[in-house]
């Protein structure tokens, strides 16, 4: 019984989501690293920090998505706890303010060492991570979960990891991070594209249901070229040497990732191109970090 409840509870935390917290952290790391300024206790902190807001804001969805009443019994996504009755509603909601307290706690850490803007760029995120689901204007019912996902967890999780390091800012990191963003965004995309149907009918206002699907197609094809081009863009105009275009050697694998985006038949298939398209995005990760630690 209590392996079960563990693998319930590891469900709803969604693993397949977690690069989205562990890739920035990544890269803004091997970016500090590159500039001698790296300190394990603030990117182990930086680490725990994203990966319980990354659960906490899963929790959240989980919760507000079941009382908004958009997890259908038609729903094709991967199982909802909440919603499949097996969690109770109060539960999902402790826990979701219990991570996301932890998540505060532990950030104090990284407040003591970095100042007052990294207490404002972690009350932001505990805050959106809630009002992504939640709140009188969800982001994510309104079109608006793309735009959340890419600043927090690409622009703000790359430049704050290299920020408590360094204690300083680098443009070199604004740069890293837009890769890191638009690959977060692609595990969304997926997620918004095969449950567009659904969606549509609970009104849940993604930009598939605004825009169409071949909207979240091309989205998904512009935000992979953008995430190759960061590399190419850094080789011709900083000092990063040829290892920078590391990442790619991922083409071919970015090639049948959008193969099943623009040709799939059947949205059932999209479950296993989620999780493809996060370890994608850790396979970028590495090579990227890798390209900038050894430059």
């Amino acid at each position: 019984m209590k392996s079960s409840k563990f693998l319930i509870w590891l469900r709803a935390a969604r693993p397949q989501t977690l690069p989205a917290a562990i890739v920035p952290i990544l890269v803004g790391a091997s970016l500090a690293a590159h500039d001698s300024l790296f300190r394990w206790d603030t990117t182990t902190v930086a680490l725990l920090c994203a990966l319980l807001i990354q659960i906490g804001t899963n929790f959240a969805n989980d919760y507000y998505d079941f009382i908004k009443g958009s997890d259908r019994p038609d729903r094709i996504g991967f199982e909802r706890a909440t919603s499949a009755g097996l969690v109770k509603p109060k539960s999902m909601l402790i826990a979701t303010y219990l991570t996301m307290g932890l998540a505060f706690f532990a950030g104090l850490y990284l407040v003591w060492i970095g100042g007052w803007i990294i207490l404002l760029i972690g009350l932001l995120s505990l805050l959106f991570g809630i009002l992504y689901t939640g709140g009188p204007y969800p982001l994510g019912y309104n079109g608006l979960g793309d735009l959340f996902v890419f600043i927090f967890f690409g622009v703000i999780a790359v430049m704050g990891t290299y920020y408590v390091n360094a204690l300083s800012w680098s443009s070199l990191s604004f740069w890293a991070s837009i890769p890191v963003g638009a690959l977060c965004v692609n595990i969304l995309v997926v997620n918004n594209l095969r449950d567009v149907d659904q969606d549509r009918i609970s009104g849940k206002r993604t930009l598939g249901v605004l825009l169409g699907e071949p909207a979240l197609k091309a989205e998904y094809t512009l935000l992979v070229i953008a995430a190759y081009a960061v590399p190419v863009y850094l080789f011709f105009n900083t000092d990063f040497r040829s290892l920078i275009l590391l990442p790619l050697f991922l083409i071919p694998l970015s090639l049948i990732l959008l193969h099943t985006i623009w040709k799939h038949e059947d949205k059932r298939v999209l479950n296993k191109t989620l999780e493809r398209t996060a370890g994608f995005m850790i396979l970028y990760g590495l090579l990227f970090s890798a390209g900038i630690l050894f430059n």
